[in-house]
């Protein structure tokens, strides 16, 4: 009754059971292991940047070269540090989300084609 590959009736695939499954969970969690950590180390960088931007203007404002200040620099940080995260998380989800979310949609649609 709790294999996910149950159907109700004819075509019928319980998804919950399937959200319940061990390798759904374990999709979940792997992506949570990598999605919490950057989401937190973003959201700290970001505060940290408007933190000095509002309370160290003066170290904000120092120039670095020519009218590039150190404020400037930490700005185009951040959006440096948006496509790292990008592309770290696309590379993570080819190696190890897609290939276990593959293999459950594959169970999924043997099981609705074979019911």
């Amino acid at each position: 009754m709790n294999d996910p590959n149950t159907a109700e009736s004819a075509g019928e695939i319980d998804y919950i059971v399937v959200e319940e499954s061990p390798r759904f969970i374990s999709l979940k969690r792997t992506q949570r292991s990598f999605i919490f950590p950057l989401a937190a180390f973003f959201l700290i960088w970001y505060f940290v940047y408007v933190l000095l931007a509002a309370f160290a203007t003066e170290f904000m404002s120092q120039r670095v070269w020519g009218d590039i200040t150190v404020g400037l620099l930490l700005g185009l940080g951040q959006f440096v540090t948006t496509f790292a995260i990008t592309m770290a998380y696309v590379a993570f989800a080819n190696r190890k989300l897609d290939p276990l979310a593959q293999e459950i949609r594959e169970d999924l649609e043997k099981a609705q084609a074979g019911a």
